[in-house]
């Protein structure tokens, strides 16, 4: 449906310049979205992929196991649509302090990230409301360190900013004045806590996801807090019980018609397509998750009855493939701290999961070694 504009143009002077500011209107749109059988069909797919995503704590023995190393793929994948380089290995061996080569900047950013998120969880798990004070705590995080760390971290923006273009006289598009941005994040609180219209949880995070990338409210970071949001919102509402559901990914590979349908609902009113778009991306992107972790518990169970052939040396190498599951970059000294076993039994445990062909040393050193669960990894970076 085109309703004509979300919101509205104001006219004011950037550096000299006269631009045209948009201030989207209050969620949700008006008239109310059109819900076709159609579209009922597919908001019904999508929340059964959510509800067997949701479940994916029932196949694995730790869903902990599974939320590390998927969270931090989706740091990586949220931080690349921004520009940065850093793969899933850069940022585990970051958090090992052991990064010597890869990009600084960039698996700063990665970490972030990952620091956000967490933080946002156990915030909410504390009992804490998803709330416009929560958004900024994650964005503070986010901005912590490296790039980005001047641009006011846990603010809301006291200044104007712009997509594209080198100036705000020639941007693709430029969000509310700065005066407007508390009210508009106002508005946007009370519809995701008030707002009875609006029934699915699904489309409460589609629409919640533009009017947030429309808003701006940050001078840096909002495209990676805004993708958070999506899955923030599902795991408050109930959908989830952990925040597992990454459209990252998803929007990546369909960068151009992202953006496209983002300008739709902001000319046109035409919330529809978008809505249709998102719930064709938790399809996909709940599905792969799915999938991810059933050839995951496969392959704990195969390289465990691998494992289980080594007689007397199984005992200590499956101690080793337990932590090897959680950290699948790992060096012996972190073995040694996690498992309570002796330098020379966490290396014997290593050596009999190397000629299993189960880990692989990366680094051809003979301290400090770092040993890789390389089919673990791959699987994870597949797709990314």
């Amino acid at each position: 449906m085109k309703r004509g504009p979300s919101g509205r143009y104001e006219t004011t002077t950037v550096g000299g310049e006269a631009i045209r500011a948009f201030i989207p209107y209050p969620l949700p749109p008006r008239p109310a979205l059109e819900l076709s059988d159609v579209r009922y069909r597919l908001l019904d797919r999508a929340m059964l992929e959510l509800g067997r995503l949701d479940s994916v704590s029932l196949l694995l023995p730790a869903p902990e196991l599974f939320l590390y190393t998927y969270v931090r793929r989706e740091a990586v994948l949220s931080s690349q649509i921004e520009g940065t380089q850093s793969s899933l290995s850069d940022l585990l061996l970051f958090e090992l302090e052991e990064s010597g080569g890869v990009p600084l900047n960039d698996v700063v950013e990665v970490s972030n990230y990952v620091a956000a998120l967490e933080h946002g969880l156990k915030r909410m798990q504390e009992g804490f409301p998803l709330s416009n004070r929560l958004i900024r705590e994650m964005h503070a995080e986010l901005l912590s360190r490296g790039r980005g760390s001047d641009k006011s971290p846990g603010e809301f923006r006291r200044t104007q900013n712009w997509i594209g273009g080198t100036r705000p006289g020639n941007a693709y598009f430029i969000p509310a004045p700065p005066s407007h941005v508390e009210d508009c994040m106002g508005a946007l609180e009370r519809f995701l806590h008030d707002d009875p219209a609006v029934n699915s949880v699904l489309v409460k995070a589609a629409l919640a996801h533009v009017q947030f990338e429309t808003i701006h409210p940050f001078l840096d970071g909002n495209g990676r807090i805004g993708r958070l949001l999506i899955a923030f919102i599902l795991h408050h509402d109930g959908a989830l019980s952990r925040p597992l559901l990454y459209l990252s990914l998803y929007f990546k590979q369909h960068r151009e018609e992202y953006y496209r349908l983002l300008d739709l609902v902001r000319t046109e009113g035409d919330w529809e397509s978008w809505v249709d778009f998102f719930l064709e991306g938790v399809v996909f992107t709940a599905g792969n998750a799915v999938r991810t972790a059933r050839r995951l518990v496969d392959l704990f169970q195969e390289d465990r009855e691998k494992i289980q052939t080594k007689g007397r040396r199984a005992s200590t190498a499956l101690r080793v493939f337990d932590i090897l599951r959680y950290r699948p970059l790992i060096t012996i000294n972190d073995v040694c701290k996690r498992t309570g076993l002796s330098f020379p039994a966490a290396g014997s445990g290593m050596d009999t999961l190397m000629q299993l062909n189960i880990a692989k040393e990366i680094t051809s050193r003979r301290r400090n070694r770092i040993f890789a669960y390389e089919r673990y990894m791959g699987i994870l970076n597949e797709e990314a």
